[in-house]
């Protein structure tokens, strides 16, 4: 009886850790972390910036299974103009458009599969991107500033769908792929969304993804901001979004996937709004194509002929 109690109460203790480490804001995709002291306090200094790390594992640059197969929405390019809100970054693992101005991604698009997640784990390795044009500010691991904001760091590309080498993942984890997320929309409704399309690539599919936010506006932890700034930068704004925005395209696992896509073919399109009172189940959030393109004036999907793009963007996607 004596080892019962013993290990009912080790488990109760074990519960009660986790529970209190994710009010503190753990910024999770899958697996649960305690953030460390210069997000919650803003107490010590930043990590140090690094450039990016491209492996052999990184999906290929052009035909099946890239990044950007499916086009580019907002047509972004590489120009290194401090002042450019539509700066594409090919970081490898996936490609963005970055938004100088609000300090965070417009839209970030990446391939996944069952090659795509291995045992790498998640490597919390938050840092500035070192690789931004010369003007441009980079935002710190700790710009969050997360004792007054209470917004996550929360990624576009998700940590969990780059575990095939510990490159892959620490890509994940640079600023750029981050937007302050509400920590339950981060937590629960778009975790729970991430798991859900990481279950499809065990079950014979291959996804296709971009990922983004838009408006100014946000709830968080401790009330609604727009922006996120921090005394320690003096160039820093964050822009807070309003809204967060998937898009994925669902194959099974085959060759030629650009010409195989048809107006039968799954399209999954959520939109939340960035609040922390959100619900957890992102079915709820299921939204068209066409609504997101009129809300962030991109055109996604682009790469697809006419009238395939026009007969996809007004389904809705039954969520399962």
């Amino acid at each position: 009886m004596r080892f019962k109690h013993l290990l009912l109460y080790t488990t109760l203790f074990s519960v009660f850790i986790v529970s209190c480490s994710k009010n503190q804001g753990a910024d999770i995709t899958g697996q649960a972390y305690v953030p460390p002291a210069a997000d919650t306090a803003g107490a010590s200094g930043a990590t140090a910036a690094r450039p990016i790390n491209i492996g052999a594992d990184a999906p290929p640059a052009n035909g099946d299974n890239s990044n950007m197969l499916f086009g580019n929405p907002s047509g972004a390019t590489p120009s290194a103009v401090s002042t450019n809100d539509n700066y594409l970054l090919d970081q490898g693992y996936y490609v963005e458009s970055y938004n100088a101005t609000k300090q965070e991604p417009n839209w970030v698009s990446w391939h996944l599969d069952a090659s795509s997640t291995g045992s790498s784990g998640r490597s919390n390795n938050f840092a500035a991107f070192a690789g931004l044009p010369a003007g441009d500010f980079a935002v710190q691991s700790d710009s969050y500033n997360y004792a007054t904001y209470g917004f996550d760091r929360g990624h576009n590309c998700p940590s969990a769908d780059r575990t095939s080498t510990t490159a892959a993942n620490n890509s994940t984890f640079l600023m750029t792929n981050m937007i302050p997320q509400a920590p339950n929309n981060n937590q629960q409704t778009w975790g729970n969304l991430e798991d859900y399309l990481r279950t499809l690539t065990t079950t014979g599919y291959e996804v296709y993804i971009i990922m983004g936010s838009y408006g100014t506006g946000g709830t968080g932890l401790y009330g609604t901001f727009n922006t996120i700034t921090y005394s320690k930068y003096s160039a820093e704004k964050i822009n807070v979004p309003s809204n967060v925005w998937k898009v994925a395209v669902v194959l099974p696992v085959g060759n030629g996937d650009l010409a195989r896509v048809s107006a039968s073919t799954r399209v999954i399109s959520v939109n939340t709004p960035n609040i922390n009172s959100i619900n957890s189940n992102w079915k709820l959030y299921i939204t068209t194509l066409d609504a997101i393109e009129k809300a962030t004036g991109y055109t996604l999907l682009s790469a697809l002929p006419t009238s395939v793009h026009d007969a996809l963007k007004v389904k809705v996607d039954p969520g399962q």
